[in-house]
């Protein structure tokens, strides 16, 4: 066979430009993953129980969940974690190669068909079930340079230029900012103000529900078939509160004398942050990480960085 080659050259030529065209012709057909999947993807479901701690957020919330996503399509194990500051974490992991589009929608009809036995104060704040790949992509360090810029500032900034432009990315699974510092009304409350009034924060809790409401007021003076009328008014509301003065003046209890307890008279108000367990510093400068989880389109997410250090931000960001 060997000998064919040797005494006849234009057909081993043949031969060898035959099998390099179908080389590069192939070249544009073969699956190729410039990083594969190699670990295992998981869906991640996340409840909020305001005021519930560990052992009160692992019986009413965690179980549950668990016993419900249990045995889904493709799952190997679930991991739970439920901490003191009421938040529920359970991560349900699958097989190597697994959908995690499709996952994500298999755990999400188990959760909803349990959803009512929730308690009334984990729906209101809603369970969310996100597909999560885990291997960490990038992460990006925002700081400023002004010292008069603080943390609250720096993450909110972040929040509206950088995480939106982040998550559409294709390709990209997950991508948040670590901590929270979403700006929030905060109501401190006294202890020994609300235990001289005899007030519970059921009550503080009722009436800011009650009085800080978005509501559609309609309208007035709307004609009928048989009675016209000449002017009609669109009535307009408020909304709700977006200022501490205006929570410090809702009434928590009227009392029998004609007179009011206001919530300034049992608590503190003030405009800060949603939670201040986690603080970030870089040689003493505020700043903001974002992390990314990806397993593809990488090139994209690394122009997108470079257009993100090329936006027209704060001159000091």
């Amino acid at each position: 066979m060997f000998d064919i080659f040797i005494k006849r050259p234009v057909l081993s030529l043949v031969v060898s430009m035959i099998t390099t065209l179908l080389g590069l012709l192939a070249l544009y057909t073969l699956p190729v993953s410039q990083f594969p999947d190699i670990v295992p993807p998981s869906v991640t479901v996340t409840a909020k129980y305001t005021g519930a701690n560990a052992e009160v957020c692992a019986k009413a919330v965690s179980t549950p969940l668990e016993r419900a996503i249990n045995g889904v399509p493709g799952m190997t194990y679930i991991s739970s974690v439920s901490s003191n500051s009421g938040l529920t974490l359970i991560q349900v992991f699958f097989e190597v190669g697994t959908d995690p589009d499709l996952a994500a929608v298999n755990v999400q009809n188990r959760v909803t068909t349990i959803i009512d036995e929730l308690p009334e104060e984990v729906i209101k704040a809603g369970v969310t079930t996100e597909r999560e790949v885990n291997s960490m992509l990038l992460y990006l360090n925002i700081m400023s340079e002004d010292s008069t810029l603080g943390e609250k500032f720096i993450y909110n900034f972040a929040d509206i230029n950088v995480l939106q432009e982040l998550k559409r990315i294709e390709g990209v699974g997950f991508a948040k900012i670590m901590g929270s510092r979403e700006y929030s009304m905060r109501v401190w409350l006294k202890p020994d103000r609300m235990s001289a009034y005899q007030v519970s924060t059921d009550e503080v809790i009722e009436a800011i529900q009650n009085q800080n409401v978005e509501a559609a007021p309609g309208k007035s003076g709307e004609s009928l078939d048989r009675d016209a009328q000449v002017l009609q008014y669109v009535l307009r509301y408020t909304g709700k509160f977006s200022e501490p003065r205006e929570y410090e003046n809702i009434v928590v209890r009227a009392n029998q004398d004609g007179s009011f307890l206001k919530l300034k008279d049992i608590a503190e108000v003030e405009f800060g942050s949603m939670n201040y367990g986690m603080i970030y510093k870089t040689d003493g400068r505020q700043e903001r990480y974002h992390h990314q989880q990806s397993h593809e389109h990488v090139a994209d997410a690394d122009r997108k960085h470079l257009c993100l250090q090329l936006y027209p931000f704060r001159s000091n960001v």
